[in-house]
């Protein structure tokens, strides 16, 4: 069975990913941590019990990584606005899902942040997979989910929604990973994503 897990705010930096989600959602970011093996640091918003929005961006301070960074980062521009950039889907068995699916997520890698272990997808190339609208995979290790630990303010995900310009490809992509019923699938004229969030002004939108 797969969930969403989280999505994602990619930025060429946290301050500005996190104006972004501020600006668009009245709510603050909490801090995250580092991902050592990307280069990486990342904000977190609680969006429920067992799903989160993430703001993730290089980190200055970090060596370079060696490799690609995942979610497309090194395509940013330091002057790149802040968009919804990625999602991330969860299962109970990662290797099973990847078998299973119709679209290349990329192989499976072991990742960290803290004392917190997971894996998780990442196409060699660091791109995201179907145009861009694809989810990562991630298997979580026996920890608490990492939303349990955020600061709940009143949000949640309301609905996600694919746009692409060959909308079924979304759809066989969603069905063969256990998502089916999801996330919203669409026809349109590029890639892009787009969350409705439930907040306590009533429902705000997260894209481009």
């Amino acid at each position: 069975m797969s969930r969403i897990d989280h999505i994602t705010v990619t930025a060429p930096a946290l301050a500005t990913g996190a104006a972004f989600v501020l600006k668009a959602l009245g709510a603050t970011p909490q801090p995250g941590g580092e991902h050592p093996r990307m280069g990486t640091h990342n904000l977190l918003l609680r969006l429920g019990d067992a799903i989160f929005l993430e703001i993730i961006a290089p980190n200055p301070d970090a060596p370079p990584p060696g490799r690609p960074r995942w979610f497309a980062l090194d395509q940013l521009a330091p002057d790149s606005p802040p968009s919804l950039g990625t999602w991330v889907a969860r299962t109970d068995d990662i290797r099973t899902t990847v078998a299973a699916s119709s679209e290349d997520l990329g192989p499976v890698e072991p990742m960290s942040r803290g004392q917190r272990n997971w894996l998780i997808t990442i196409p060699a190339d660091g791109s995201v997979a179907l145009d861009g609208v694809a989810p990562a995979l991630i298997e979580w290790d026996g920890h608490p989910h990492p939303a349990a630990g955020l600061q709940d303010q009143g949000l949640s995900l309301a609905r996600l929604e694919i746009f692409h310009p060959d909308p079924q490809r979304a759809v066989v992509l969603l069905a063969s990973i256990g998502l089916e019923d999801a996330v919203a699938c669409q026809h349109g004229d590029k890639p892009r994503l787009v969350a409705h969030i439930n907040t306590p002004q009533g429902i705000k939108e997260l894209s481009i």
